[in-house]
């Protein structure tokens, strides 16, 4: 199923697999990526509840092992509808017998879609209804075309923080799981960074201590997005790794993968959010198309 929103400057559709972003309009302009499976067949996933991957598949609470895929079960569930009007959509994941096996935490997951001039705010709510300590990261894993208007190159744009910033890159192996090695990513002027393909020839850049709002945006043309995240501390810079796909995917994050060569128990990963039974969790951010 599909669902609509549109106000009088942009048209969004939102699928119920995975409460996930199809397409957003400006302008009869399209601004999100397609899916083209010869690149990246998603296109805007949410992640929950985990980002990125365990080893072997699999993380521990105590002594008990489960198995979970990269960047959680939520973008490959069917959410139900609670409610939509003409620019607003509610869709809800709540806990079932088959991700009790996966996750063995009793939850809901509501996401709320709300469009405000030209700007998609997007909240997360977690209910925790089990009886104990629940762990979990989300984030949203958005694609935006490149290039977004015709005479622009993918090599044009660059993302532009909304202050200077010092960055951290979170160090990863070969195979995307956390080092440990962490070090200072510079920037251009310490806000600006440049796109060209080979930056993701190691898989994805991601930050820490960054500021909270980013512009992908190009000199030579006018078409840019603006996210703003001031409760994802992490972000994530990607396409699929030595193509020269014609996207990029600016990802929010509230957590970090596992460790190589470790089966994490989650009960003990710093960056995850606890939520104590019976309790809520909400985060907010946003995306600007102009």
């Amino acid at each position: 199923m599909k669902y609509q929103l549109q106000n009088e400057k942009i048209i969004v559709t939102v699928a119920s697999k995975g409460a996930e972003m199809q397409s957003m309009i400006k302008d009869g302009q399209e601004y999100l990526w397609n899916g083209d499976e010869t690149y990246w067949a998603d296109r805007s996933p949410l992640l929950f509840p985990y980002v990125g991957r365990f080893t072997d598949g699999k993380y521990k609470i105590g002594e008990k092992e489960y198995e979970m895929g990269i960047h959680g079960f939520a973008k490959n569930s069917e959410f139900s509808l609670i409610k939509q009007t003409k620019d607003q959509l509610m869709l809800e994941l709540c806990n079932t017998e088959c991700t009790y096996r996966l996750y063995p935490f009793q939850f809901c997951l509501r996401v709320l879609y709300t469009l405000v001039d030209q700007e998609i705010r997007i909240e997360y709510k977690v209910y925790n209804l089990s009886d104990s300590w629940m762990y979990f990261g989300m984030g949203g894993h958005p694609g935006f075309r490149l290039p977004m208007e015709e005479g622009v190159k993918f090599e044009d744009y660059y993302l532009e923080f909304g202050e200077e910033c010092y960055p951290d890159r979170i160090g990863h192996t070969e195979a995307c799981f956390l080092s440990g090695e962490n070090k200072r990513y510079p920037l251009e002027e310490n806000r600006r960074l440049r796109l060209r393909h080979e930056l993701f020839d190691e898989d994805a850049i991601v930050l820490q201590s960054m500021a909270d709002r980013v512009t992908l945006k190009t000199d030579q043309g006018s078409r840019k997005v603006t996210l703003y995240y001031p409760q994802l501390p992490y972000l994530g810079i990607w396409h699929v790794p030595k193509t020269t796909a014609p996207y990029v995917c600016v990802e929010p994050w509230t957590s970090l993968p596992s460790r190589q060569g470790i089966i994490e128990d989650i009960r003990f990963k710093p960056d995850l959010i606890r939520l104590k039974e019976q309790e809520e969790y909400c985060n907010c951010w946003s995306i600007k198309i102009e």
